[in-house]
């Protein structure tokens, strides 16, 4: 029986084989879950605007404002890989890496094998975090701009986290035991089951 207050193992125990694996540098995996990232964000972005329907939006148009999104584009970025180290960091103390590629930015722990809970928490941090803070911002600003600013930077959000969102239906559907274990390098995550 596996003790459970362990979240990660340094090296891949006996009888574990690879089970399934995703690599957002590979060409297909990267386009096919670009797509997912553009209808996902489409249609939250959709129904933000359906719901605050900005009356004179396009009437104060203001670069500066689009830079000001951009500069806050960036740093969520960071911000969310940062949260995936958090997270990561919380519950193994591990070396973590960090990259960006043309299909992926990333955070991972390669040198060691994460059970399926840790690597849930880890996936799910940054959606849970940001959802929270871009939904309130997008409630409670006043300002048309700012409104729909942030409703896109919510859509932006919810379409970025197409690949952690992937993980975790893989987890909650597929591999539903406890015991399987992940090696996460940041672009791919590569699932192991015991047998």
């Amino acid at each position: 029986m596996r003790d459970t207050s362990v979240n990660f193992e340094r090296e891949l125990p006996a009888g574990y084989t690879e089970v399934f694996s995703i690599d957002a540098k590979g060409k297909k995996t990267g386009i096919l879950l670009n797509l997912a990232a553009l209808a996902i964000g489409a249609a939250v972005f959709g129904v933000c605007w359906y719901f605050i329907r900005p009356a004179g939006y396009l009437m104060n148009y203001s670069i500066a404002r689009e830079l000001l999104l951009l500069a806050v584009m960036f740093a969520y970025l960071v911000l969310h890989e940062l949260v995936h180290g958090a997270a990561y960091k919380l519950l193994t103390g591990e070396k973590l890496k960090f990259g960006v590629s043309l299909t992926a930015a990333w955070c991972g722990v390669p040198d060691i094998f994460v059970y399926r809970k840790t690597a849930l928490i880890s996936l799910l941090a940054p959606f849970t975090v940001f959802n929270i803070v871009f939904i309130l911002l997008t409630v409670f600003l006043n300002d048309p701009w700012y409104k729909i600013d942030a409703a896109l930077m919510l859509a932006l959000h919810v379409g970025g986290c197409a690949g952690d969102l992937y993980d975790t239906f893989l987890y909650l559907f597929r591999l539903k035991d406890p015991a399987i274990l992940m090696r996460d390098t940041g672009p791919k995550q590569t699932f192991y089951c015991k047998f």
